[in-house]
This record gives structure tokens, C-alpha cells and sequence, in this order.
């Protein structure tokens, strides 16, 4: 007879996550090692009640965190997934209605970051006995369609437990996608509110623990058979490094391959930390956001290998970033999907780590030719003196953001994190951080959420705790991005969690200002200034008078403001240095010259510029468009094709 146990559905979700484990090769952790939840009438009685009566009577079972924001929970969990290398996440529980979509950009970040999230939206009644309730979205043409209908695209798993036994399949399918290497990104199980109070017989073998192990695909013996003679008759190969590297753990695997090879390294957002940046073969970043040494060579490559690459747009500097007419890719990655870009005749399906030992088996003996290194040695060497002077302080009153970074950089430690989304600080730091350790290097940059940052640090500083760790968390935010999201800083208070947030206040958006001028938009609506009522725009008022550090202030969170002046720049090293040696959240408050730009990294990015306007300096933007369009390469066909 089959053993049961008489529970709710929402108690039995929460007990059966609870005993779900991971394991990778040696590891084995917990896959929901905790829950971020706002309660409102769609979750407080079910999820929010499973959660009390297991903090009552197994406290330590399923951890509750209080979150302040419903997008910033999911923010946390993806945080947390990638330092653990997306072994583990958080489950996020949110009411119905505005709550629940509140989680959609959240869902939407995870998914296209490829890292694991599960999301708990309640759901409005499925026996529609209340109907409709608070909050509920009606369309007459639909009748079942609910708000949480939206996480369908946007989620790598989507299932509305609409009766009592459909949990069981529900929460096994849901287990399977979020540890799957290649399906992992959001998943979503929606959770009717009244479907959550309600009881069944749950077979105990349900919760009982369960592992799920991590495949680790080998390479196909003629798929790599194929990649290894491309290699092999490549005159100048590159590799793209992306973050598969980093989820694999094949850092070290790489670093073995480069120094047995010299093949040149570039690196990803998401890649970064799979070399350190003295590394011989190491040239920095590629693509639209990289360094000029890296573009050079990838612009030269006859064969390019990506490993644990999506190849983004920025990636590949919008496909002008790899201009031999004849260049080659080997694609190696455990996704199909992303092994098969650019039309690629060598595609290698496997895990980074076993392809890439795979390749140094293979390639006994395989070096480039002594050109090719004396090349790439003299191109570090020259970017590397460019990265110096841009960190070099210039005494101004407002320092230039390449400044800043230089001196967060020097008063860090190796091992610490830095944590970034959106805006200018992306690029920036993708170009000039010198990566120390694999896991000090963690840039949101496939979704380029603004609001990441700070609740994104948490889920960092969460995952490190996890593992014992206690290197410190550097979060660089700009006052546009931070304006976003910028309420789980009550939550580090109230944990007691110590991040460093480092506020750039520029007073606007200097990324998009930035960009606009390229375009020939003039800066339009990217100033934070009071509204000139004559001209019916934001361009001429004065500055607002916002004080940023008086809001973190407010928090609870020790301040540092570092006012302008000539030694700006030694005043924030002693800031960054005061922080670390505290064991409290600490803000640091200092202002920038958004027009102070980085060096150029010679990427482009492609942002069509209208063909037809009046304005001159849009007709000026449009002639330089169409010079750098005229360098992006097709899917396929060579040169004399384009």
C-alpha cells in the first residue's frame, strides 16, 4: 500500500523543493536551498502559510526571505545561480495580479541569461467560484486567460497546477528544466490561490530527497574529429571564451589548452574570469564593448572557436567583428542551438570542460606560429599600457568613469566580486576590469537589466555565504540604474548582508546620452534636469537637486560621499578600503564626468540611424551608419556575395 501523508498543495510544494538536490561530478547542494516571497491575498494562505508551518516545526528545511520588490526576487535568485555556477536558485513567491507580473522582466532576465529561477505566481481561482476576484485581468475572449499567461514566453517551462494531482508531474517536469545545462532560464508554475489551500494524499516516496545530476555531454568522435582538423589548418585562430565556460568550471581546462597552444583568448560578458587578465593568451574582451588587442586579432581570424558562447550582437560587434573572407567557426557548446550560429559546418555538442580536454588530447604538439605569437604578446602589451593611462588619475573635480573603475580596482582584493547590469559601466568594465579570480567577474549583460545591480549583489553575496566564502561584493551602479531599483537595500539591512555599493551619479543616463549623440538624437530626454516649460523638454533646466546619498542614508546603510575635488580619486581608494574593513552594507557616493569616455576598443555596435530627418546631426549619424554597415559580414557567402 502506497504511503501518504495529508497535506496541502502549497505544503507539499514547499516540502518536496525543499529535498531536491544537485549534484555536479563531487558536488551536491541543495537546488532551492531557500524561497523570497511577498504575500498578498493570492499566496498568504497557501505558500505563505506552508512556509510558517515549516519554520515553526523544521526551521532550517526552506528558508524565508523577505524581498521589497517582486522583480528584485528573481534579480536575487539569478545572482545566486550564477556564482553557484547554476547548481542552486531561489524559488520566488508572489501574490496575484500586479505581483505576480511584476516577476516578468525578473523571468524574462533569467531566461535569456540562460541561469536558473523558479517562480511561484499565484494565480486567480480556477474553480472561478469568485469571480472575478481583486485584481483579476478579464478578457471577454478568452475567459481562462490570466496575468500570468504572460510568463509563457518568456519562461523555458510554463504549467498552471489547475487541480490538486496535477502537482506531482508539475513539480518533477519543472526539477528537470531548471538543472538541465541546456533548458535551464525561467521556470514557472502558477499557483491558483485557491487550488493552493486545498488538501491531498501525497505519496511520501514525493517527498522524499531526490538528486538530479548535471549532464556533462562528450564531444561526438567525428564532430570533434572535425573541429581538431580545422584547428589544426588554422593560420590564425581565436577563441571566444562565454560564460559555458565559467557554468562548466573549465577555467583551468581552457588555461591548459592556451598555454599548450598560444591560441588567443577573447572573452564574453558573461565569459569573463575564464583567464585572468595577465594571462599570455588573454587579450581582454571582443566584440562591440572590447579591447582593441582582442578585436585586431579576431578581426584576422581565419577559424574562430567558441566555447559556451550564445553569440550575441555584442559578441560579434553585430557581425563585423570577424572580418577574414574566410574565416570558419568551430562552435562548441552543450546547446544545439547556439552550436550551430553563423551557419557553422563544425559544430561540437558537448560540455566546455570535456570538449575543451577533449582538444588538448587532440592537439598534442598543435602551437601557432611564432608571427602570430610575437603578435599577440606585442597587442597585450599595447593594451595593457592603454588600460594604465585610463586608470591614471587626471585631478579633475568630476573623474572620468575609466578613473573610477582604475581605483576600485587597485583597492580590491583579487577574489572579490564586481557586480554590474546596464548603462556605461558595462562596457567599460567589460574593456578595463582586470579579472582576478573566475568568479570576480559577474556583468548581467544578456538582458543589460537596469535595477540588477544592487538586488542581482545580494543573490551574489547569498551564493558566497552558501559556500562559506567571504570575499567581498563590489556592486557599480549609476543613479539611472540605481533610480530603478533601488529598495533591497532594506533587505541587506535587514540580513545583515554586507555588500559595497559604489553610486556613479552623473546625473542622468550617460550610456543612452552617449549613444544618442552617435545617432545624432543630441542627448534628448537622457539629462536628469527640471523641465524647461518653453521648450517642452529636459535638455536646458538645471540639475535636479536629488541626493542619492541621503536616500541610501535613510536605509540604514553606512554612507561615504565622496565629494569632487582634484583627489577624488584617492579619497574613493580610502572609501573602498573603509568599506571592505567593515563588516556592515556601506554606500559610497561619488561624482563622475559622463563625457570623460574609455578607450576606444575599435567594436561597433549596430543601432540603425533614420534614413530621412531634417536634423543635421542626425544626416551626419546616418552617413557614418551606413561606413560601418558596409563592414557587417552575411550569415553566409564570402566577400564577393556582400
Amino acid at each position: 500500500m502506497t504511503m501518504t501523508k495529508r497535506m496541502t498543495v502549497s505544503q507539499a510544494l514547499v516540502e518536496f523543493l525543499a529535498r531536491q538536490w544537485t549534484v555536479d561530478g563531487d558536488v551536491r547542494e541543495r537546488t532551492i536551498p531557500g524561497v523570497f516571497g511577498i504575500f498578498g491575498h493570492g499566496n498568504v494562505a497557501g505558500i505563505g502559510q506552508a512556509l510558517r508551518q515549516l519554520n515553526v516545526h523544521e526551521p532550517d528545511l526552506m528558508p524565508y526571505h523577505q524581498a521589497r520588490n517582486e522583480q528584485a526576487m528573481v534579480h536575487q535568485s539569478v545572482g545566486f545561480a550564477r556564482i553557484h555556477r547554476r547548481r542552486a536558485t531561489f524559488a520566488s513567491a508572489a501574490s496575484v495580479g500586479p505581483g505576480a507580473t511584476n516577476m516578468l522582466t525578473g523571468a524574462a532576465l533569467a531566461t535569456t541569461n540562460r541561469l536558473p529561477a523558479l517562480l511561484l505566481p499565484s494565480d486567480t481561482f480556477a474553480t472561478r467560484v469568485a469571480d472575478p476576484v481583486l485584481q483579476q485581468l478579464e478578457q471577454p475572449w478568452d475567459t481562462g486567460l490570466t496575468v500570468n499567461d504572460a510568463f509563457r514566453p518568456v519562461s523555458r517551462f510554463f504549467d498552471r497546477v489547475q487541480r490538486p494531482e496535477q502537482l506531482f508531474s508539475t513539480a518533477l517536469a519543472a526539477m528537470r528544466v531548471l538543472t538541465d545545462p541546456v533548458e535551464t532560464g525561467a521556470v514557472t508554475i502558477a499557483l491558483p490561490e485557491d487550488v493552493q489551500a486545498e488538501t491531498l494524499d501525497v505519496p511520501l516516496s514525493f517527498l522524499q530527497e531526490r538528486e538530479w545530476h548535471v549532464r556533462r555531454p562528450v564531444p561526438e568522435r567525428q564532430a570533434l574529429e572535425r573541429a581538431l582538423a580545422a584547428i589544426r589548418s588554422a593560420e590564425r585562430p581565436f577563441i571566444v571564451a562565454g560564460g559555458g565556460v565559467i557554468y562548466s568550471g573549465a577555467e583551468d581546462a581552457l588555461h591548459a589548452l592556451v598555454e599548450a597552444t598560444g591560441i588567443p583568448v577573447g572573452t564574453t560578458q558573461a565569459g569573463g574570469g575564464s583567464l585572468p587578465w595577465d594571462h599570455p593568451q588573454y587579450l581582454g574582451a571582443v566584440g562591440a564593448t572590447g579591447t582593441a588587442a582582442a578585436n585586431r586579432l579576431a578581426s584576422e581570424a581565419d577559424l574562430v572557436i567558441g566555447i559556451g558562447t550564445r553569440y550575441s550582437d555584442f559578441t560579434t560587434a553585430s557581425r563585423t567583428a570577424f572580418q577574414n573572407p574566410g574565416v570558419r567557426f568551430v562552435n562548441i557548446n552543450v546547446a544545439s542551438f547556439d552550436a550551430y550560429k553563423h551557419g557553422t559546418q563544425v559544430p561540437v555538442i558537448a560540455d566546455a570542460r570535456e570538449a575543451i580536454d577533449a582538444l588538448i588530447d587532440g592537439l598534442s604538439g598543435v602551437t601557432v606560429r611564432p608571427e602570430l605569437a610575437e603578435r599577440i604578446a606585442r597587442e597585450k602589451a599595447e593594451w595593457d599600457a592603454t588600460v594604465d593611462a585610463a586608470f591614471a588619475p587626471s585631478g579633475l573635480a568630476r573623474p572620468g568613469q575609466s578613473e573610477i573603475i582604475g581605483a576600485v580596482q587597485s583597492a580590491t582584493d583579487p577574489k572579490d566580486v564586481i557586480v554590474q547590469a546596464a548603462g556605461s559601466l558595462p562596457g567599460d568594465l567589460h574593456k578595463l576590469w582586470r579579472v582576478r579570480d573566475p568568479l570576480g567577474y559577474h556583468v548581467e549583460y544578456a538582458f543589460s537589466c537596469m535595477g540588477y545591480e544592487i538586488a542581482g549583489g545580494l543573490g551574489v553575496k547569498r551564493g558566497l555565504e552558501a559556500l562559506g566564502d567571504d570575499r567581498d561584493v563590489v556592486v557599480m551602479v549609476g543613479d539611472g540604474s540605481y533610480l530603478m531599483l533601488n529598495s533591497e537595500l532594506v533587505t541587506a539591512v535587514a540580513e545583515g548582508i554586507k555588500i559595497i555599493v559604489i553610486l556613479i551619479q552623473n546625473h542622468g543616463y550617460a550610456s543612452i546620452g552617449h549613444l544618442s549623440e552617435t545617432v545624432g538624437s543630441e542627448r534628448f530626454g537622457t539629462a536628469y534636469r527640471t523641465y524647461d516649460a518653453e521648450a517642452r523638454n529636459f535638455q536646458g533646466g538645471d540639475v535636479l537637486p536629488i541626493d542619492l546619498a541621503m536616500n541610501a542614508r535613510s536605509y540604514g546603510l553606512d554612507v561615504i560621499e565622496v565629494a569632487p575635488g582634484s583627489d577624488a580619486i584617492d579619497r574613493l581608494k580610502e572609501a573602498v578600503a573603509q568599506a571592505k574593513a567593515s563588516d556592515k552594507a556601506t554606500f559610497i557616493h561619488v561624482e563622475s564626468d559622463p563625457l570623460l569616455y574609455a578607450p576606444d576598443g575599435e567594436g561597433w555596435w549596430d543601432v540603425p540611424v533614420p534614413a530621412t530627418s531634417t536634423l543635421e546631426s542626425t544626416q551626419r549619424a546616418r552617413e557614418a551608419y551606413e561606413q560601418e554597415r558596409a563592414a557587417q559580414r552575411p550569415l553566409l557567402g564570402d566577400e564577393e556575395t556582400r
